[in-house]
């Protein structure tokens, strides 16, 4: 190797040490320091030792030092691109948790005080969905069973007026200033229903898809003591919904997945209507933004909550268009069953 080339090496290896020891000083990082003195070193054996990439090369019977370096630089690569989507990942969880923080901070939240039944509290997290939610709204009873009926609409980034309309029908609102997904809107509002001491969670879509007609058969198992965890299943009861074969398919395939990883017997996986009694929503690990129904399903299961499936009827949108990917879709729904599994 030439002198420049050399040069040219150790001031990279020494530049690279020296970044990972400021941000270390700085700010504690960790893995910078591990990376930059990882780096670093690299450099500097290949411009003072290359032997040592020889003798490395030898152990691993490849026959050139190029071989080798290109090796090293690969998995270099590798690791370095793992490193920048970690951060990304954290960095975004960051930014959601904030956002939730100050969504719920800013949501009026008056638990009950005057001795009655705590409230059922109905989560509907809404993006864009202003053409419908005020029909959805006006259509919740205002008593099941002797318990009030406290409606908590999360507006998910929405650039319309469903916040406003929401709120003109009489619901508590949650706004998220960016948009974080179904997850990350139903974390939002379980926070604000945990808020509010509610006594049953019920979750339902703001595009009217779900029958209010069909709440009280929801939530009450819930309310007589027979299950912790209450779905809806359009394969047990009517499908209106209009979805074709492919997501038909992949519905079916993905109930199959969890109800093999789980020992689970539920028919609908992805169903939005379930009811959750409130003390038991503090005890689920919730980190999924978008792909939040198989997670909330295997999550009750591994907390020993009592899971029954009611026969539902699912209608088609009163308006808009589904808000779902196709493939996209299909690849959020594997990794959510999957991480949540062996977590």
């Amino acid at each position: 190797m030439n002198a420049p080339l050399t040069g040219l090496f150790v001031f990279g290896g020494l530049a690279a040490i020296m970044w990972g020891g400021e941000r270390y000083r700085s700010h504690f990082a960790k893995r910078d320091l591990i990376i930059g003195v990882g780096v670093g070193t690299g450099f500097l054996l290949f411009a003072i030792a290359p032997a040592f990439y020889d003798a490395v090369g030898a152990l691993l019977s490849l026959d050139s030092r190029f071989v080798t370096t290109s090796l090293f630089g690969n998995l270099f690569l590798i690791v370095m691109v793992l490193y920048l989507y970690t951060t990304l990942r954290d960095t975004q969880r960051d930014i959601s948790d904030l956002s939730r923080s100050l969504s719920v901070t800013e949501t009026m939240t008056e638990p009950r005080t005057d001795g009655g039944n705590h409230p059922i509290a109905i989560v509907i997290p809404a993006y864009n969905e202003a053409a419908s939610i005020e029909s959805v709204l006006d259509a919740l009873p205002d008593h099941i069973r002797g318990y009030p009926i406290e409606a908590i609409v999360v507006s998910d980034g929405s650039d319309d007026d469903t916040a406003t309309r929401a709120a003109e029908a009489g619901a508590t609102v949650a706004e998220h200033p960016i948009n974080q997904g179904q997850g990350g809107a139903l974390r939002t509002g379980f926070l604000v229903a945990e808020e509010k001491n509610a006594e049953v969670v019920v979750t339902m879509d703001a595009d009217g898809q779900h029958p209010v007609d069909e709440l009280e058969n929801l939530v009450a198992p819930v309310l007589d003591g027979e299950a912790d965890y209450v779905m809806g299943s359009r394969y047990r009861g009517i499908d209106q919904s209009g979805n074709g074969v492919v997501r038909k398919s992949g519905i079916k395939f993905f109930t199959w997945l969890i109800n093999r990883l789980t020992k689970s017997d539920i028919t609908d996986c992805t169903n939005g209507y379930r009811a959750i009694r409130g003390s038991e929503i503090g005890k689920l690990t919730l980190t999924e933004e978008r792909f939040s129904a198989p997670e909330l399903i295997i999550e009750a299961r591994k907390n020993g909550m009592q899971i029954e499936e009611i026969p539902i009827v699912i209608q088609e949108r009163e308006a808009g268009e589904t808000k779902k990917p196709q493939l996209g879709y299909a690849l959020g729904l594997t990794r959510t069953v999957l991480t949540t599994w062996i977590r």
